[in-house]
């Protein structure tokens, strides 16, 4: 499901600072410097006893910090910016970790722009599922979902003309997916091993990737598309021996991805469709994910606002090749209801359901937030995962039903 995206509220620093800034960049224009950041404390609790022997039981306390600096000068046209993470979990040894979301010179002119650094670049659509997402790797320990990224180095040359706009990335040092630890939840019956990691390519974690991509408005229709060649972010997990013990190694291929997205915005309708094929030395296939938002306006002549989702998903490798190959949704549908209240506090509600077709497996979501005066914001989201069959990939899940309360501080 797509996540709300976090926004901050940035405040001025002194104007003796900016004047000190200015120094450095003596013909430059205007100057700014602004500073913001976000404390984060969450709550878990697991509805069931764990299914594996090593893993806690209840409850998982957990906080992070994450702030973000943007410094401009040249009157906008060149900036900076900086993201720093850190989380500190009571029962994860992994997911108690650090990260540079982003870390970026941006220089901007009138048809191009020129980014360098540790960025996070977003691509999709749909709201269950991101197939043509491809350049940031998953933090596979903050949530499974895969929804949060891990910070990324490139050089992104932007090209804006008339007919759309086309970017070009250079991606030097892959990053390793994140996993849960042995004492984690939300993770498969086998520990993965972060320290046995073997690679296609030579050059292995220096393999230098590369992706262009297309995007444009036409009308009512948003279009992107691209290609991608470089280091696979989806690892191949095999069965390995670490001593007496069996764990899963990572294997990461190459691979050469193609990937189109279209949304189309047609009064009430919302209409969205992904689509992939990706190419390695192990097979080739075709993905998809496609869908619509309703939108209804004024519920009941209310302040309410309602959106009814469907979405369903395919994938070619179908059932045969789910243990190896990652195919998470082959043959799925999705359904959601999302609620604005259009308050002051901008309350909202997203309830979700999904199906896989081919095996017993369900699962639900429900995700609340709310905000509390100009710094507060208080969140609840509950998981549901139900799964009789061990070919489906959420059957490892089955006892991890649980639910999160967060609070977030904006300073």
């Amino acid at each position: 499901m797509l996540l709300e995206k976090n926004k901050f509220k940035a405040f001025k620093v002194a104007p003796q600072l900016a004047w000190l800034s200015a120094l450095f960049f003596s013909s430059a224009g205007a100057v700014e410097f602004d500073i913001a950041s976000k404390l984060v404390v969450e709550q878990r609790f697991f509805f069931k006893d764990a299914l594996y022997e090593q893993q806690f039981d209840h409850s998982q306390a957990s906080a992070f910090i994450e702030s973000e600096l943007y410094w401009s000068w040249n009157d906008g046209f060149d900036s900076i910016i900086f993201k720093p993470f850190y989380r500190v979990d009571s029962q994860d040894d992994n997911r108690q970790h650090g990260d540079i979301r982003e870390f970026a010179y941006v220089h901007a002119a009138d048809d191009w722009e020129l980014r360098l650094g540790i960025r996070k670049e977003f691509w999709g659509v749909t709201e269950f599922q991101h197939l043509v997402d491809v350049i940031n790797q998953t933090d596979g320990v903050e949530d499974f979902d895969g929804e949060d990224k891990l910070g990324q180095q490139m050089v992104n040359l932007s090209l804006v003309k008339d007919w759309g706009t086309v970017d070009v990335f250079l991606l030097p040092g892959f990053r390793e997916r994140t996993f849960a630890s042995e004492q984690g939840r939300l993770r498969p019956s086998l520990v993965v091993d972060k320290d046995n990691v073997t690679y296609e390519s030579s050059a292995g974690q220096q393999h230098l990737d590369f992706a262009i991509r297309w995007a444009h408005s036409i009308g009512d229709f948003d279009i992107g598309s691209y290609w991608f060649h470089g280091t696979n972010r989806e690892p191949v997990l095999t069965p390995s021996k670490l001593g007496e013990e069996l764990v899963l190694q990572q294997h990461y291929n190459q691979m050469d991805q193609l990937g189109v997205d279209v949304q189309a915005t047609l009064g009430a309708w919302l209409w969205k469709f992904e689509g992939i094929y990706r190419k390695t030395s192990d097979d080739s296939f075709v993905a998809s994910q496609s869908g619509f938002e309703y939108s209804i306006t004024g519920v009941f002549d209310s302040n309410l606002d309602l959106g009814l989702l469907t979405e369903y998903a395919w994938d070619s490798r179908g059932e045969t090749d789910l243990g190896n190959s990652g195919a998470t949704f082959q043959n799925d549908i999705f359904l959601g209801a999302r609620l604005a209240f259009n308050d002051a506090q901008s309350s909202e509600l997203l309830v979700g359901i999904g199906t896989d077709l081919d095996h017993s497996a369900d699962s639900f979501l429900l995700e609340a937030n709310r905000r509390f005066g100009d710094n507060f914001k208080a969140s609840v989201d509950v998981r549901l995962l139900q799964s009789s069959d061990r070919f489906d990939s959420t059957y490892t899940l089955r006892d991890d039903d649980h639910a999160q309360v967060s609070v977030e501080w904006y300073f």
